[in-house]
């Protein structure tokens, strides 16, 4: 499979819908971001945030970052805006941080990195708002561990709005669906009703990590969009990301 047809087949498995340039979710209106920050509707309601949109640059970018962690786990940080009950995630940045198999190793520094990196973006001038971080989980699925929910829930209680995403590059097919999560968690305290987590495969020294922790977050529905001017930025980015999974394909190597 040549490159080009092999990206196409990523865009079908991610249902990567192109958005007309005109459409709100490219329309930064920073006196609005301001109101909705202020008013913080998701106070009132646990659930208030129902989908995760990510443009297709965004997440290739964070794809990249995954499989280069191999076994260990990687961190980022994701620049976007909230739009009605979704947050968008227009951009992300890698992290200097390595972690184990088990957590994203040194949390304080990794903590540190993200308060220099969003306290370096407002001091530039970006407009859109650091909005959320990402990590991998390499081979066990994406889910929040104990650490995660400790990390998302300070961040939710100090810089909300803000999401947790989670990739799998260990089971992301490489033209394929990538495996992706999108996380908030609740406020302390809150019981979900008739709560239910959706079954995936869970290795067995994951398992009580998983189960404890299970209840204190919901999944946001993920969708990924694209623009026309995203078309050459995908290609280059494409191009590398093809080149290095087949580099690493045990078929070819």
């Amino acid at each position: 499979m040549d490159s080009k047809i092999a990206f196409q087949t990523f865009s079908l498995e991610n249902d990567i819908k192109e958005v007309d340039l005109k459409d709100k979710l490219f329309d930064f209106d920073e006196a609005e971001q301001r109101r909705v920050v202020k008013e913080e509707p998701w106070k009132k309601d646990p659930h208030y945030f129902k989908s995760c949109k990510i443009s297709a640059v965004a997440l290739i970018k964070m794809v990249i970052h995954a499989r280069s962690g191999g076994i260990y786990e990687i961190m980022g940080l994701m620049a976007g805006k909230v739009d009605g009950d979704s947050i968008v995630i227009t951009d992300s940045f890698a992290l200097p941080v390595q972690g184990t198999e088990t957590r994203v190793n040194a949390q304080n520094e990794a903590n540190e990195y993200m308060v220099q990196f969003i306290e370096a973006t407002r001091q530039s001038g970006h407009k859109e708002s650091i909005i959320g971080w990402y990590h991998s989980h390499p081979g066990y699925g994406c889910w929040l561990s104990g650490i995660d929910v400790n990390t998302q829930d300070t961040n939710q209680k100090y810089q909300d709005p803000f999401v947790a995403v989670v990739i799998d590059p260990n089971r992301t097919i490489s033209a394929g669906k990538v495996d992706i999560g999108a996380f908030r968690t609740y406020p302390e305290g809150y019981k979900p009703p008739n709560s239910s987590t959706e079954y995936q495969s869970i290795p067995l020294n994951k398992i009580e990590d998983f189960g404890v922790h299970a209840n204190q977050y919901y999944p946001l529905d993920v969708q990924i969009f694209k623009s026309k001017l995203d078309d050459e930025m995908l290609g280059l980015l494409w191009n590398k990301y093809w080149v290095n999974t087949l580099s690493s394909s045990p078929l070819i190597s």
